[in-house]
């Protein structure tokens, strides 16, 4: 047994939160040095993370809102949060202090959080109904599904009830606390695909089938995608169409086979996508008919030519970015927020507007961007002209509506290189240097800090993943650079075309191939279609990296310091009350 399951099997799951609050109430240097690795994977449980070396007494907070949904008053508090709590040392060159990242599984990520400051702001939240509970960890993470379930004018079969009894019954099933490895439940109720079935440890997709002479809206089940490590893989079909009254059976069946059957040793080969190479389709099947007592039927017609999210084409609309009808004659406006980060007072602007001009419910993508929701017809246009709607515009240009960026070197431990700042920094020098066609409405481009893949890099047209490399006998940050990703009718991988390219060149190198695009394309034809038609080698050819006017922001860092906002000595570790304390302490 790997020593993270030794400390699981020692306490985890909804007792962690008892011991959190008393290392709260003593100060976090109340944690013994040698125990606090093992109390920090625990507290991840709770949604609460250490950041980086160098950010000592710093901790992230991760939310989980299921499907999106952030109820009236929900991102008011959690705005509220961010400007009183979110607050760190120094300020982020880019973007100031105290904001709300939107994450790639439609929830929110607060940083610079102190340990003991987590209570009251558990207070807040919970006051609102929102949660950090099983946000992290080896658990069932955020349950994600189409971001307007339930309000969709289009929506094939409904998904919100599902996902409410998946978010209480089953991710708030503390006997299933303790997965083998972080887990991902994907629920597609819509013609779109904005779920993205294709890279989730257990998936529903939209179906129908013939039951007894009868046509049958339901879905097909899959299992076993992911992103992580350069081992991708899709989902694969289980052969089972699931009816909606049995769907959450079903999906229970899965994540108790592999709570129980799940490699538990080695922890670089146990995501559910592992399990399911290793069981096969088959005998995953057959456990899942034993496990359920209705008779699993086989699968049916899907809907994956329907699907537009991140799929490549040229109707891609499943990011639900601008103005959208609501099967209620209302509507909903999408935001598209660059990088997925809003200043606290943005974000509680934003609540105002939710509640001014809608229901005040507000939903989010994961694209980390936000959804306006019920607005009447009559109060759209003034909506439409509030400044807010100037910054997270409903209709972005084509690079900041296409960028997604996870966390990065900024507090991540994992990344190699800075990403959000970077991506904001090459998302101005693209729009003042490029002329791309005007019929191309999506090209999607996804920074990643490391192969770990938060920011779904594999996934998109162009796609960054952050390394290392020297550059005239230094070393600078650096990035691999692959084309032709998309997750929609059949799901693609990027294929890499240049390796450790230095991350001053890589702009450059973006610009190449995409003028390249511009001046070869047939008309009317995708980004993924033409690096389809044109082939790997002159791919190679023309993606060639060169330094630009681009300037970037954090060439050599490379992680040797403490990124990313000052130079000497940190500034943390700090008190109770923010005041620095010596760093050997």
């Amino acid at each position: 047994m790997n020593d993270k399951e030794e400390w699981k099997d020692g306490l985890y799951g909804d007792d962690v939160r008892e011991r959190l609050v008393e290392f709260a109430e003593s100060g976090w240097k109340s944690i013994p040095d040698e125990e606090r690795e093992r109390w920090f994977s625990r507290f991840k449980f709770w949604g609460v993370f250490h950041q980086r070396t160098g950010q000592e007494s710093y901790f992230m907070l991760r939310l989980t809102n299921c499907g999106g949904v952030l109820e009236p008053g929900q991102l008011r508090a959690i705005g509220e949060v961010a400007r009183d709590y979110a607050t760190g040392p120094v300020d982020n060159p880019e973007f100031g202090d105290g904001w709300v990242d939107l994450t790639t599984r439609q929830s929110i990520q607060l940083h610079w959080i102190k340990l003991e400051d987590v209570p009251a702001i558990w207070e807040k939240l919970e006051s609102v109904g929102v949660s950090t509970r099983s946000s992290g960890g080896d658990t069932m993470r955020n349950v994600s599904g189409c971001p307007v379930a339930g309000k969709d004018a289009d929506e094939y079969v409904a998904t919100r009830p599902l996902l409410d009894r998946i978010q209480t019954e089953l991710r708030g099933d503390d006997a299933l606390c303790n997965m083998p490895r972080k887990f991902n439940i994907s629920v597609t109720g819509c013609r779109e695909g904005c779920a993205q079935d294709s890279i989730n440890d257990v998936a529903l997709e939209p179906a129908r089938k013939l039951v007894d002479g009868e046509r049958m809206r339901g879905f097909n089940l899959r299992a076993g995608g992911g992103l992580g490590g350069r081992e991708t893989r899709r989902a694969r079909s289980l052969d089972v169409f699931v009816r909606p009254d049995r769907a959450y059976e079903v999906v229970r069946a899965f994540v108790e086979l592999y709570h129980e059957e799940g490699n538990r040793e080695n922890r670089n080969k146990n995501r559910a996508r592992f399990f399911v190479d290793d069981w096969g389709v088959e005998a995953v099947r057959e456990a899942l008919v034993e496990r359920t007592d209705f008779a699993l039927e086989s699968a049916g017609t899907d809907l994956r030519e329907e699907y537009t999210y991140n799929a490549g084409r040229s109707d891609d609309e499943g990011d639900h970015v601008g103005v959208h009808d609501q099967a209620d004659g209302r509507h909903y406006v999408g935001l598209s927020t660059p990088v997925g980060r809003i200043p606290a007072e943005e974000a509680i602007e934003l609540a105002d507007l939710a509640d001014e001009y809608g229901s005040g419910e507000v939903r989010l993508t994961r694209r980390q961007n936000p959804l306006v929701m019920d607005v009447p017809a009559n109060r759209l246009e003034e909506l439409l002209a509030e400044p807010l709607l100037d910054v997270h515009s409903p209709e972005p240009d084509l690079f900041t509506r296409g960028a997604m960026a996870c966390t990065g070197t900024e507090f991540c431990s994992l990344a190699l290189t800075e990403t959000k700042a970077r991506m904001a920094a090459m998302i101005r020098w693209f729009r003042a240097t490029l002329e791309l066609p005007d019929d191309l409405g999506q090209l999607k481009i996804h920074f990643s800090g490391c192969t770990a893949d938060c920011g779904q890099a594999m996934t998109a047209d162009i796609g960054l993943q952050g390394m290392r490399a020297r550059k005239d006998g230094e070393m600078v940050e650096a990035m691999d650079v692959g084309v032709g990703g998309g997750i929609g009718q059949n799901p693609t991988f990027v294929e890499w075309v240049r390796q450790r390219v230095p991350a001053d060149e890589v702009p450059g190198m973006v610009k190449n191939l995409l003028e390249a695009f511009a001046a070869l394309r047939e008309d009317d034809q995708t980004f993924r279609e033409w690096v389809a038609a044109t082939g790997h080698a002159t791919i190679v050819e023309l993606a060639e990296p060169e330094e630009t006017s681009y300037d970037d922001p954090c060439l050599t860092d490379a992680k040797q310091s403490w990124y990313p906002f000052a130079d000497g000595e940190s500034p943390a570790p700090t008190a109770a009350d923010g005041t620095p304390t010596p760093s050997d302490d």
